[in-house]
């Protein structure tokens, strides 16, 4: 009976509870499947876009069909996202059973499907699937303008926070900085997550931060509403040579008026951030996970629901994804005409 309370109250939290959910309490037992999505920080980009996600797929046992008004997802399924410290946590996750899936960086990814990169020494995670491939994370460079930092190079001396270990954005800022003829060492390293490099920026006691998330991403927003910030750009020959160098990333372009007081448009690179998984779930329940994410009702929830929804399609789902796909993601990839 505790337990069944307890699973009624989760319920009840993710606005999952609703008429008809307790007709039969032997199917609903039977027939659910809970899927964790590892997102990121709470004041990123991941945790939000994870959150509309969780809901469109999501479709408890007992939930009106979706030509009724109930729920489109995936039938049984009961979905939510998971907070966590980014791209290499998330697989970790993946790898230790504590997460179903999680959004990670298309480098990241690659990486560590291969075993090469920042994974070289530790083992391949070669049961690493792609589910599809959401939207470009624009690498954001954020100075306070009092530090007068006007460029990557001009970070040498000064404190910077590289994000948590873990993450994704601290993998690519060691990248960038080393394409500038800098290490952690010519810098006061720091390792927080974006809010709290805000917050240190706010106090006067940090001069810049990395942050890898689709734009505009809330911890900037709100620092930016606050004081006066910088965003650097990573152009010119060292963005170009980072390209060559690692084909996953592309240039970009953070349009002028994302954040206030930064009006030009600012050149950048970016990188995929992909939806993964294990290749041992379940070939129908990825079929159905993906299915539910393409379909009418949860493009309107993407729309609404974050700047960066508009940006994540079913015509590019397979963009920059640089590991294999999960076989019932394939299938239906394959059944609605988008991979021969």
């Amino acid at each position: 009976m505790t337990t069944r309370r307890n699973l009624l109250l989760g319920l009840g939290a993710t606005g999952l509870f609703g008429a008809g959910l307790l007709n039969s309490t032997s199917a609903f037992a039977q027939d659910m499947q809970f899927f964790r999505i590892g997102t990121g920080g709470t004041a990123g980009t991941y945790y939000p876009i994870g959150g509309l996600i969780a809901n469109a797929i999501s479709n408890p046992p007992g939930s009106r069909p979706c030509d009724q008004g109930g729920s489109c997802g995936a039938p049984g399924v009961i979905a939510t996202a998971v907070s966590s410290n980014g791209s290499v946590a998330n697989i970790n996750g993946i790898m230790g059973g504590t997460l179903e899936s999680g959004f990670v960086q298309s480098d990241v990814a690659a990486w560590a499907q291969s075993g090469t990169g920042v994974w070289e020494g530790k083992p391949a995670v070669d049961k690493l699937r792609a589910i599809a491939s959401l939207y470009p994370e624009s690498i954001h460079l954020v100075a306070s303008k009092a530090s007068g930092i006007s460029s990557v190079a001009d970070l040498k001396g000064k404190r910077v926070s590289l994000d948590e270990p873990g993450s994704g954005t601290l993998v690519d800022a060691r990248i960038i900085l080393g394409a500038y003829g800098l290490t952690e060492d010519d810098i006061q390293a720091e390792y927080l997550k974006p809010d709290q490099a805000g917050d240190r920026m706010r106090d006067g006691a940090m001069d810049a931060f990395f942050f890898v998330g689709g734009f505009p991403a809330g911890a900037i927003a709100e620092l930016a509403s606050q004081q006066d910030i910088t965003l650097v750009p990573i152009n010119g020959a060292e963005a170009d040579k980072t390209i060559a160098d690692y084909p996953f990333f592309a240039k970009d372009l953070v349009p002028g008026g994302t954040y206030k007081g930064v009006d030009g448009d600012v050149e950048t690179i970016s990188v995929m951030a992909l939806w993964v998984t294990s290749a041992d779930q379940s070939d129908d329940l990825i079929y159905q996970i993906t299915k539910a994410l393409w379909n009418d009702n949860t493009r309107k929830l993407l729309d609404a629901g974050h700047a960066k929804g508009k940006a994540i399609t079913a015509e590019s789902a397979l963009d920059g994804v640089g590991i294999p796909l999960h076989a019932g993601a394939e299938r239906f990839y394959k059944e609605a005409g988008l991979l021969k």
